[in-house]
């Protein structure tokens, strides 16, 4: 990354024009003549086969190791050859060099990333009954990762994910007793089905598809869900960048049914509406669930200061755990309008809230310049590194608004500060932290390491699926 920062404004609301920009410019020229919509320049092709052969993908020697300790991508450097004509998205054997099966994947000549694994034993056939297995394993282990009340982790989610009639609609009071009506069902390549997200925002299913593989079954996906949830809408929500990396075009609307014309999801006894059409990822952050919970039991007594707040989550579980003050700033006014209503619709006392349309790092300069100060502050920005190729550029980014907070922190503050950047391992986050509070002048203690909430797994042997880490840090007095 160059040291200036993104010309566009930073902002959670929509995929920001601005981080577009921040990656972009790691990029040269234009799309060369030949090369298909939407990819990278230079992507690599996989060298065809015998096209009158059975279809089929063959490894290199030695590059199916990752496969065996059941990582669920192949790369096209990987691939020695591809025999017959297969389509994107078809559903294709993976072999080593001796012609030993190894998995199903679906096929992408116009990734990176070949193929995506759907099942590693040979006898498994890749049809609906296949999809229909999965999905139900995917929404059963809903059921047993979010126990009822009694269990402590998240009331009301345990048997209710395709129950819609029971589910909380419009109302719920009291603190962590009204009933949790939001909840990822699929979590991509961690449940087995690689390139979809289906989350459940009470009677209404928002689907992302990311990938050839799972573009191919779209629709058949899209009645499963609808069979097996009976919701109200289904609205498909596949503009991620990663389309684009896969060369598919951006797609959104209604799948099934009719989206309501107001969408809420009730957590933990506090109501946000949510922009299934045009909010950032499919409409609200499931996985800080219990991110936002923490910052409640944090914020008492606390001047709080809120960075890309979006609708407002941390900022109204900040508020409802006693702060003092709460100051939140977004690039986008319509996110802000959203926050403001959610405020109004929880009964929280506005008095006590202030909201900031602005670019965050210009925001922390100023107030840093006007020396205004923080007991606790909260760091949630949008996705920087995508992936590992945009992670030292990106750094510098993390860096520079992470050093900007430790220096608006009084002495003993906190710091609550993350990263959703696949490209940005946790370990590296951690120095890059580190080398903030360095610069800082500040000595800080880790006191919380954070992650997404339980209806977001990682697959263990797929250490990708861990995009989101966080950490709550104490500056010393």
């Amino acid at each position: 990354m160059t040291s200036q920062k993104p010309k566009q404004p930073s902002t959670p609301h929509r995929p920001s024009q601005g981080n577009r920009d921040f990656r972009n410019r790691t990029k040269h020229g234009g799309k060369r003549s030949g090369e298909q919509k939407n990819l990278p320049r230079g992507t690599p092709q996989p060298l065809a086969g015998n096209a009158a052969a059975q279809p089929g993908i063959t490894l290199k020697a030695g590059r199916d190791k990752s496969l065996l300790r059941r990582h669920p991508w192949i790369f096209s450097g990987a691939v020695e050859r591809v025999d017959g004509a297969p389509h994107s998205g078809d559903t294709l054997p993976v072999r080593d060099t001796s012609g030993n099966f190894l998995a199903w994947a679906a096929y992408n000549a116009g990734s990176q990333i070949t193929a995506r694994i759907w099942s590693w034993r040979e006898e498994e056939v890749i049809d609906a009954e296949f999809f229909r297995r999965r999905i139900s394993a995917a929404l059963e282990a809903r059921r047993a990762l979010l126990p009822s009340p009694a269990g402590g982790i998240t009331s009301d989610l345990a048997g209710v994910f395709c129950q819609p009639s029971r589910m909380a609609s419009s109302s719920s009071e009291g603190r962590g007793e009204g009933m949790n009506n939001g909840a990822r069902l699929i979590h991509a390549e961690s449940d087995g089905l690689p390139g979809l997200v289906v989350d459940r925002y009470g009677d209404t299913l928002v689907m992302q598809v990311g990938s050839a593989g799972a573009e191919h079954w779209r629709d058949t996906i899209a009645d499963i869900l609808q069979e097996q949830c009976k919701p109200a809408c289904i609205y498909e929500r596949s503009d991620s960048d990663s389309r684009g990396l896969e060369g598919l075009e951006p797609r959104n609307g209604v799948l099934r049914g009719a989206l309501p014309d107001n969408v809420e999801v009730v957590e933990h006894g506090l109501r946000f509406k949510v922009d299934v059409a045009e909010g950032q990822k499919t409409g609200f952050y499931l996985d800080q669930r219990d991110n936002r919970a923490l910052t409640e039991t944090l914020a008492r007594d606390k001047d709080v200061l809120n960075c890309f707040c979006y609708t407002g989550g941390f900022s109204l579980y900040a508020l409802r755990g006693g702060a003092k003050s709460v100051l939140s700033i977004d690039a986008s006014g319509d996110a802000l309008r959203i926050a403001e209503q959610n405020l109004t619709n929880n009964g929280l006392d506005a008095a006590h809230a202030e909201w900031m349309e602005a670019d965050v790092f210009q925001a922390l300069r100023k107030l840093r310049d006007q020396g205004r100060s923080f007991d606790f502050i909260i760091l949630d920005p949008p996705k920087f590194a995508p992936t590992a190729a945009f992670a030292e550029k990106a750094a510098r980014g993390y860096k520079d608004i992470n050093l900007l907070a430790f220096k608006l922190l009084r002495p003993g503050g906190l710091l609550a500060t993350y990263s959703c950047s696949g490209g940005i391992s946790e370990d590296l986050f951690q120095k890059i932290v580190a080398g903030a509070a360095l610069d800082a002048g500040v000595d800080a203690q880790i006191i919380h390491h954070l992650h997404a909430s339980a209806d977001h797994p990682v697959l263990l042997s797929f250490p990708e699926g861990a995009y989101l880490k966080g950490l709550v840090l104490r500056v010393a007095g």
